[in-house]
């Protein structure tokens, strides 16, 4: 590679009609100045390309973790669907289990007081059938009975005499 000091330090032979030497000399100077700024520039757009590659590989390797972070994620709400799937479940089998014990409590609770109502009808039946017995027989014994046998012999008009104060 032709550096611009091999440019500076070129010597020409001379021939009979041959060229200026100030305007070879001036061409050759800005020809120097030009690769100069082409070579800085050259090595700032290496040093640019390295740095890329650098940013490069460094994007690479957070690549690879976003995508292990979006994988372990994925796997993550998977995890949190079936668990839920698993509780709603769970939670449904409860609630019918609940339903079930609150109709079985609703059925005894219904045997139970149609086993009362039975019980405290039978119990109506005896006591008004025992009450009509009861009833009857004073009705009897009360028909039984005369007035003489309340009152005595004596009438009414004996009873008034003998309450009467004596003057």
């Amino acid at each position: 590679m032709i550096t611009p000091q091999d440019i500076q330090s070129k010597e020409f032979t001379r021939g009979v009609r041959g060229y200026k030497e100030e305007e070879v000399d001036s061409f050759l100077d800005e020809i120097t100045i030009e690769l100069e700024k082409l070579q800085s520039e050259n090595r700032m757009l290496k040093d640019q390309v390295a740095q890329n590659a650098e940013t490069l590989e460094h994007y690479r390797a957070q690549e690879g973790t976003l995508l292990e972070t979006l994988e372990a994620a994925k796997a993550l709400m998977s995890d949190i669907s079936a668990s839920s799937e698993k509780r709603a479940k769970i939670l449904l089998k409860n609630a019918e289990l609940d339903a079930e014990l609150m109709q079985k409590e609703a059925k005894e609770a219904v045997e139970r007081l149609t086993s009362e109502t039975a019980e405290l009808r039978n119990q109506y039946r005896e006591f008004r059938s025992k009450f009509r017995t009861f009833l009857e027989a004073e009705m009897l014994r009360l028909d039984s009975i005369s007035e003489t046998d309340i009152f005595g012999e004596k009438d009414m008009e004996e009873l008034k005499t003998l309450t009467e104060p004596t003057k």
